[in-house]
C-alpha cells in the first residue's frame, strides 16, 4: 500500500481577516481564516453568496491585502511585498480563470494569451509560441485569430485557460469557472482543469455548485467568514510532468524586455483609439486647434513684421533728418546758414552711412499749357531716392552728372502728374513745364508713397539741389541733410555720431536730428505687442485643448476599469499600466499637433492663394516647438488620468465589469 504523500506547503494563511467599511463600522467578510494548502493538491471553496469565498480566493491571488493576519506563498509573507512585488506573484506563480472570462475584446486569442508573457519579459518568437501551443493544445488552434466576440462561451473560457498557464502558474485560481457555460462547455473546462492538477498544477476552485466541487480532492466550506468544513473527498493522485508548453522559458535581455513592454502599451494605446475612433478625434481637436493657432499667429506676426518694415522702410525711416538749429522749435534756425554741402559730402564717408543726400526747398507755380498748380520744390541729391526709398512709376532720376551740371530735369510725383499730365496723350516723362519761369523737362514719375513720413496730397517735384540753390534760389545753404543708416548700424548711436561730427566741424552745436528710426520702432513696437497678445489667445486655446485631453483620459480610465484590473491580475506593474495611459495622452496631442501643423500650413497656402499683399512667414523653430509642445501637453495632462489609472487596486478594478 502507497504511502500518502505529504508535500510542503505551498499556500498557509493564518487568522486572516478582511473587513470592509460598513456606515460608521466595519463588516468582516473574513472572520479569521487559518488555510494551508499544499503545492499541487486540488481545493474547492464552497459557500452560499456572502459567505466570503470570492474575497478568500483574491487574497489569495493577490489580488487584495487582508485587512490582518498572515498569508505566506513559499514561505514569503505577502504583507512584507510593494505593489510592484505582488504584481510579480500574479504573474510569475499564480494564473487566473474568471466566471465572466474577462478577455480583452481589442486583442485576438493570441493577443490575449500572450498578454503575460510580455509583462514576464518573454521573448516576442518565444511568447507566441507558447500562446500558439496552449491554445492548440485547448482545441483552440483555428480560432488564434478571433476577437473574444467571435468565441463562444466554452472557447473565451479556453482562452481565459490558456492565458492563466502561459506563464507556467504554480497556482491556477478558477472563480465559478463553469458558471457562465452550459453543461457540456463547463465539462470540458472542468476536464481541463483535472488534466492541469495531474500535471502538478495546484488548482483552487471557487464554486457554489458542489456537483463541480465534487471533481476536488478537498473541499473548504465557508459560512459568514470563516471555515465551517475541511475535508477530503478523494486521495491526491501522483502528479505527471509538466508538458512542454508550460516549461520554463528563457527570458529577454532587459532592454529588449523594456521595448516590448513599450511596444505592447503603444498597441493598446493605437487599439484603444482606433476603437474610440470619434471620442479620440474630438480630443484632439482642441489640440489641433491650439496648435494651428499657434503656429499661424506666429506666421502672421513674422510676415506682418516684415511687411511693416517694409512698409516703413518705403516711407523713409531709418534715416537721420538734419536740420540748422539748435533744436525743434528754434525760431532763429532759418537764419543759420552753415548747414551745407561739404557736410553732406563728410556724411557720406562715414563706414555707418547707407547713402545721403542735401535738401533744399522752396514753394512755386508748376505750369503746362492753361494748366497751372502751387507745389513744393524740393531740390535733392542723386542718392534721394534710395534714402528715401521712393520708386519710379515710369522714366529715370537724374544722376550725379545732373546735379553737377544742374541740370534742368525734374521728377514729378503722382499728384502733380493728375494735376497737369492726366489727359496728356502719352504721358508726363518727355513733356515740359514751367516751374516760376524757368523750364524743366520731366524724366520721371515716381510711384504714389504710402501715407507717412515725407508723403503729402500737394503736389511736389524734385530737381537737382544745385539747379534749385543756382537757378530758383540763388543760395548755397541747405534746409536739411538725410541721411540713411546701414541696417546692422542702431540709429541712436549714429545720431549722436552725427552731433559729434558736425560739432566739430562748426565749432558749436547748431544743429538738430529727427530720428524717424524712433518712429519705426513705435510702430513695429506695437505690432509685436498685438502678435503676442494673440499668440495668448492662442495658447490659452491650447491649454484648454491640454485640459479636454485630461478629461477624456480620465473618463478613458473610467470606461477601461475592468481592462486596467485584466492586466494588473495578469502582471501588469503599475509602471505597464502608466506608460499604456500616458502614452495614448501623448499620441492624442502629437497627431493632433501633427494635424495643427498641416492645418496651419493649409491655412498659409490659402492665404497666399487670395493674393494678399504680405504672406506667412513660417519659423522652423516655431513648428518644432509645437510639435514638442504638444508632446509636453500629453505628458502633463496625461500624467494624472495614468496616474490614476496605475493606483487602482486590482481587486476593485475588476469587480467595476
Amino acid at each position: 500500500m502507497a504511502e500518502p504523500l505529504t508535500p510542503a506547503p505551498l499556500i498557509v494563511l493564518s487568522g486572516v481577516r478582511r473587513e470592509y467599511p460598513a456606515g460608521d463600522g466595519t463588516i468582516a467578510a473574513l472572520a479569521g481564516v487559518d488555510l494551508v494548502i499544499p503545492a499541487g493538491e486540488m481545493v474547492a471553496i464552497v459557500g452560499p453568496s456572502g459567505s466570503g469565498k470570492s474575497t478568500l480566493m483574491n487574497i489569495l491571488g493577490c489580488l487584495d491585502r487582508p485587512t490582518a493576519g498572515s498569508y505566506r506563498i513559499a514561505g514569503s509573507e505577502t504583507a512584507a511585498l510593494g505593489m510592484d512585488e505582488l504584481a510579480a506573484l500574479r504573474r510569475e506563480r499564480f494564473g487566473f480563470v474568471f466566471q465572466r472570462y474577462h478577455l480583452l475584446s481589442e486583442l485576438t486569442a493570441l493577443g490575449n494569451v500572450e498578454m503575460p508573457a510580455t509583462y514576464a519579459g518573454l521573448s516576442l518568437a518565444d511568447r507566441k509560441a507558447r500562446a500558439g501551443a496552449l491554445l492548440g493544445r485547448l482545441g483552440m488552434a483555428d480560432r488564434l485569430g478571433h476577437r473574444p466576440g467571435q468565441l463562444s462561451g466554452g472557447q473565451q473560457q479556453r482562452v481565459s485557460i490558456a492565458r492563466a498557464l502561459v506563464n507556467g502558474a504554480d497556482v491556477v485560481f478558477a472563480d465559478e469557472p463553469t458558471g457562465a457555460l452550459d453543461r457540456a462547455s463547463g465539462e470540458e473546462v472542468l476536464k481541463i482543469l483535472d488534466e492541469l492538477n495531474a500535471e502538478g498544477t495546484t488548482v483552487v476552485i471557487v464554486t457554489h455548485d458542489m456537483a463541480v466541487a465534487g471533481r476536488a480532492e478537498r473541499i473548504v466550506e465557508l459560512s459568514d467568514g470563516v471555515i465551517v468544513a475541511d475535508r477530503r473527498v478523494r486521495d491526491r493522485h501522483a502528479a505527471r510532468p509538466r508538458p512542454a508548453a508550460t516549461a520554463a522559458a528563457p527570458v529577454a535581455s532587459p532592454w529588449r524586455v523594456a521595448a516590448d513592454r513599450f511596444r505592447e502599451a503603444l498597441r493598446m494605446a493605437l487599439l484603444a483609439m482606433n476603437a474610440h475612433r470619434l471620442r479620440t478625434v474630438l480630443t484632439m481637436l482642441g489640440i489641433v486647434i491650439g496648435i494651428a493657432s499657434v503656429v499661424c499667429v506666429v506666421a502672421l506676426g513674422e510676415g506682418s513684421r516684415r511687411k511693416v518694415l517694409s512698409n516703413i522702410s518705403s516711407l523713409g525711416t531709418n534715416t537721420l533728418e538734419i536740420f540748422p538749429g539748435k533744436d525743434f522749435g528754434d525760431v532763429r534756425s532759418a537764419k543759420v546758414k552753415t548747414l551745407v554741402v561739404a557736410d553732406a559730402r563728410a556724411l557720406a564717408e562715414q563706414p555707418w552711412v547707407a547713402g545721403v543726400t542735401p535738401t533744399v526747398s522752396t514753394n512755386s507755380t508748376l505750369r503746362y499749357g492753361a494748366l497751372e498748380v502751387s507745389a513744393q520744390i524740393n531740390g535733392v541729391g542723386e542718392q534721394y531716392f534710395i534714402v528715401k526709398g521712393t520708386k519710379l512709376a515710369e522714366g529715370r532720376i537724374f544722376d550725379g552728372d545732373g546735379v553737377r551740371r544742374m541740370a534742368q530735369d525734374v521728377v514729378i510725383d503722382e499728384n502733380t502728374r493728375k494735376a497737369l499730365f492726366a489727359t496728356v496723350a502719352g504721358g508726363a516723362v518727355g513733356q515740359t513745364l514751367l516751374i516760376g519761369k524757368v523750364p524743366f523737362r520731366v524724366i520721371g514719375v515716381t510711384q504714389a508713397q504710402q501715407g507717412g513720413f515725407g508723403s503729402s496730397a500737394n503736389p511736389s517735384v524734385y530737381l537737382p539741389y544745385t539747379t534749385v540753390q543756382a537757378r530758383l534760389l540763388g543760395t548755397y545753404s541747405l534746409r536739411s541733410i538725410t541721411v540713411r543708416v546701414n541696417d546692422d548700424t542702431d540709429t541712436s548711436l549714429a545720431e549722436q555720431a552725427v552731433i559729434q561730427l558736425l560739432t566739430q566741424r562748426h565749432a558749436a552745436k547748431d544743429v538738430f536730428i529727427l530720428n524717424t528710426d524712433d518712429i519705426r520702432r513705435t510702430i513695429t513696437s506695437t505690432a509685436a505687442v498685438l502678435t503676442l497678445l494673440v499668440a495668448a489667445i492662442a495658447v490659452i486655446s491650447l491649454i484648454v485643448g491640454g485640459i479636454g485631453v485630461m478629461n477624456i483620459m480620465l473618463v478613458s480610465v473610467s470606461e477601461r476599469v475592468a481592462e486596467i484590473g485584466v492586466r494588473m491580475a495578469v502582471g501588469a506593474r503599475r509602471s505597464d499600466i502608466l506608460q499604456q495611459f500616458l502614452i495614448e495622452a501623448v499620441l492624442v496631442c502629437l497627431i493632433g499637433g501633427l494635424i495643427g501643423i498641416a492645418a496651419a500650413l493649409g491655412f498659409g497656402a490659402a492665404f497666399a492663394a487670395f493674393g494678399s499683399s504680405f504672406s506667412l512667414v513660417y519659423s522652423g523653430t516655431s513648428i518644432a516647438a509645437a510639435v514638442l509642445c504638444s508632446t509636453l501637453i500629453g505628458v502633463l495632462f496625461g500624467f494624472l488620468p495614468a496616474r490614476n489609472a496605475s493606483l487602482l487596486d486590482p481587486v476593485a478594478a475588476l469587480a467595476r465589469d
